[in-house]
């Protein structure tokens, strides 16, 4: 069983990217800049944010932070991300979800320019995703086939079962596992109303758990050098830590682990991706790589 660490492969990524801003402002180009709007107080969101900052800086990048309470109306935050647009230094930019109630997530997501949306989820960046055309992948996902390649994990022909439907990891990640130029594999999406989900998992090469349930990935659904990829991150009590509480995988990592070629540990393994994909985004959004 080899652990597929995401903290040391973000770190190398992160001194890539640095290496190649330094380059590019060395032949008198711009610097890349990120901005995030931070909208309330979520502890999730705050910790997400401050390593987005830290990772910036990491990357040789400008970045902004834009903070509002959480009785900011739409109509204002629709402003902010109107002015984002419009702001000629700033490459790409973020709305850190979730959002309030009273503001309709959807509606902010589409107001952003689709050629500053480094999040990649936008309408027009998620239908090119799926069509395979060049584009701004969400973070998760872009983390994860990053990750798949890093390691050279073989996909192609693989069989592979995501478990999760969501709009942020779920739906994309099977259309890119799908793809003859990232996964090339047979993919399989089971949820949560799946009735053949444990038959699914025990036939599968590789599985992606993104259901957001602690502990759902048992010994008994994994075949023998399966490869395991947790994007599962549930807060669960823990008085021995600090805080409180602890950060939990989808996969009972302890019984499945020993039946892996492969697997991704929770934390330090796909969380360190999806922010290291952001600024990967960042730099293309900088470069204009996708979208002049």
């Amino acid at each position: 069983m080899q652990l597929i660490d995401g903290k040391a492969t973000a770190t190398a990524i992160k001194a890539e990217i640095a290496e190649e801003v330094k380059e590019i402002m060395a032949k008198g180009g711009k610097q890349p800049h990120l901005a995030a709007v931070l909208v309330g107080h979520d502890g999730g969101s705050e910790t997400y944010v401050k390593n987005k900052v830290l990772a910036c800086e990491a990357c040789g990048f400008k970045s902004t932070l834009i903070r509002f309470e959480d009785n900011i109306t739409e109509n204002e935050l629709l402003a902010c991300v109107d002015q984002l647009n419009k702001d000629e230094d700033v490459d790409g930019f973020i709305v850190q979800l979730p959002l309030p109630k009273h503001i309709d997530e959807q509606k902010i997501i589409e107001a952003i320019d689709y050629r500053k949306d480094v999040d990649g989820f936008h309408p027009i960046n998620v239908g090119r995703m799926a069509i395979g055309l060049p584009c701004f992948i969400s973070a998760t996902p872009l983390g994860i086939i990053t990750l798949l390649k890093r390691y050279n994990i073989e996909t192609s022909g693989k069989k592979c079962v995501i478990l999760g439907r969501s709009n942020i990891v779920g739906k994309p990640m099977a259309q890119l596992m799908m793809q003859k130029q990232y996964g090339d594999s047979t993919v399989t999406v089971c949820h949560s109303r799946s009735k053949t989900l444990k038959e699914e998992c025990r036939q599968a090469d590789i599985i992606i758990a993104a259901i957001g349930q602690p502990d759902f990935v048992t010994a008994d659904m994994v075949k023998e050098g399966a490869v395991i990829i947790d994007v599962g991150t549930t807060r669960v009590p823990d008085t021995s830590k600090k805080s409180g509480f602890r950060l939990n995988g989808d996969v009972k990592f302890d019984e499945v682990a020993p039946k892996c070629s492969f697997i991704t540990p929770v934390p330090g393994g796909v969380g360190p991706m999806t922010i290291c994909s952001l600024m990967k985004n960042t730099l293309a959004a900088g470069k204009k790589e996708y979208y002049k």
